[in-house]
């Protein structure tokens, strides 16, 4: 499973989670640090990742596009990354549920 890391997290996730996730990236890893969401999107959607943000416009792109990507969205304001590290290693089964879950296109987690 490959996740891509928005700009809004840290690049030190993808290392952290990597032996979870394997062959995630973060969107500085392929050229869309300055990218718009909407080219982070096309680029998750071509490429067969889950985009994971704490943005809450990736959920208007479910909203009004639906999936894929599937988006994983974290819900804590001013969290650490060791603290999405730790909510992420706590919810890896229902990560990989979420994506064998063709119904669903959203995994929100606190």
């Amino acid at each position: 499973m490959k996740l891509l890391f928005d700009q809004n997290l840290s690049p030190h996730l993808v290392t952290k989670l990597s032996k979870l996730f394997v062959g995630s990236k973060h969107v500085g890893d392929v050229g869309l640090a300055k990218a718009s969401d909407s080219q982070v999107w096309e680029f998750a959607r071509q490429n067969q990742f889950i985009v994971i943000s704490k943005d809450s416009d990736f959920s208007d792109y479910i909203e009004m596009f639906g999936s894929p990507p599937k988006l994983i969205w974290i819900r804590k304001e001013n969290c650490s990354t060791i603290l999405i590290e730790s909510i992420l290693r706590e919810n890896v089964s229902d990560i990989k549920l979420f994506e064998q879950d063709k119904d669903r296109g959203i995994l929100v987690l606190f």
